[in-house]
């Protein structure tokens, strides 16, 4: 069973903040309901009482349906939530004029006219601030705002003919309903801007492994267009010559042989340093390529004078181990260390941000490398340590792979 820290840490960044906003403006409507109504639980022996209890709670609902709807709208996951919204603002000026009626109308209880103070300040606060999680324009905030500041100014002039105290209220709730707005715009930027970044790292780790593929292809054109182009000049050449019976035709046949054979052999020689690549080199790419994704990589330790075979075997884990930090798990930092100990060379690479899908030893590419490693006599540990860390760690010996290469 899955407690709450292993949820926490099984999302991603970007998910994280979106849960940390959704439950910060959900948290908002409970304020508003712990705030306004439980000061009027122990005095709800009227009509009004309960009334004013009643529509706290219903704008509190109201408050948690429009969150909820105004972040998918951010997220793209909806569209905008109008109709939520004008609702809620509706329903945020109905409470606003019916408290103040109570208050001006009502029966006089200083109780009664604390408790509608209240419900007037919290819903009204509340109620602008959750309705500018779903605007897009500043400047819509900024009327939005200033339009209920000077409603309620308006509203309160209407009623008591006091013009300071209808000043009073209006600063009131500009300054705080203005605070509330300005916390859901920067929390709708922050969301918005943490997605688009982890989009822009996803964006840059593809263009990547693109850019490799890229160079591959291109070694591969160099080395097999020309001598393609000549081979197929030269078995025109000897079609036309066979045709007319000539003895060259045969030389060009043999030509064309010894060509097609020189092409095998390079192109196995590019395939062969694409797949042994040498250790250093792929170290310093992996470091780069993680640091184009925004993946702080550091790399320790020396790899000069490893023998061919095991620097290949390694280089292979290293590439494995880059994409499987790339494309699984949210990593922030990866570090990847090579260390000679009693004859033996071993390559740990760790990084945090792990998914729980990437546990254990199983997968594809695992046992590739596994594969790799029992050619040079080597073994390959890989699984999650600690709190959302993973490490794989590649062990060689060097005497045995030392004697190899002296046979060979």
């Amino acid at each position: 069973m899955r407690g709450p820290g292993r949820w926490w840490r099984g999302k991603s960044t970007p998910a994280k903040v979106e849960t940390y906003t959704r439950g910060s403006f959900h948290f908002f409507a409970l304020i508003e309901v712990a705030g306004a109504g439980a000061p009027m639980l122990h005095r709800v022996d009227g009509a009004a009482d309960a009334w004013l209890l009643l529509l706290i709670c219903a704008h509190a609902a109201l408050c948690l349906l429009t969150v909820s709807h105004a972040v998918d709208w951010v997220r793209g996951q909806r569209e905008q939530p109008l109709r939520l919204m004008y609702g809620l603002g509706a329903a945020t000026a109905a409470i606003a004029v019916a408290t103040l009626a109570v208050s001006e109308y009502g029966p006089d209880d200083e109780g009664l006219d604390a408790a509608v103070g209240s419900v007037f300040g919290v819903t009204m606060i509340f109620g602008v601030g959750i309705i500018a999680l779903g605007i897009r324009g500043r400047r819509q905030v900024y009327a939005l705002v200033a339009g209920f500041a000077a409603g309620s100014g308006t509203v309160v002039l209407a009623m008591t003919g006091i013009p300071l105290e209808a000043l009073v209220i209006a600063v009131i709730v500009l300054l705080g309903s203005g605070f509330l707005a300005f916390t859901a715009v920067f929390s709708v930027w922050l969301l918005r801007a943490v997605f688009e970044l982890d989009d822009a790292r996803e964006t840059r780790a593809r263009l990547a492994v693109a850019e490799e593929r890229l160079r591959f292809g291109r070694d591969l054109h160099d080395v097999m267009g020309r001598n393609l182009a000549v081979i197929a000049l030269k078995s025109e050449l000897a079609v036309q010559l066979a045709r007319r019976g000539r003895a060259e035709a045969v030389e060009q046949m043999i030509e064309v042989q010894r060509i097609a054979r020189e092409s095998q052999r390079e192109v196995r020689d590019v395939v062969r340093g694409y797949r042994e690549a040498d250790l250093g080199v792929e170290l310093a790419g992996a470091q780069g390529v993680l640091a184009a994704a925004g993946i702080t990589c550091e790399v320790t330790g020396e790899t000069d004078g490893l023998p061919a075979d095991v620097q290949s075997a390694l280089a292979w884990v290293v590439r494995e181990a880059t994409t499987n930090v790339l494309r699984h798990g949210d990593a922030e930092r990866c570090a990847v260390g090579v260390r000679r100990t009693e004859g033996r060379v071993v390559l740990t690479v760790e990084n945090d941000g792990a998914a729980a899908a990437s546990d254990g030893g199983g997968g594809s590419g695992l046992a590739g490398l596994r594969e790799r490693l029992a050619a040079v006599d080597g073994t390959l540990e890989a699984g999650r340590v600690g709190e959302g860390a993973f490490r794989l760690v590649a062990d060689v010996p060097l005497a045995e792979a030392g004697a190899r290469e002296v046979v060979a």
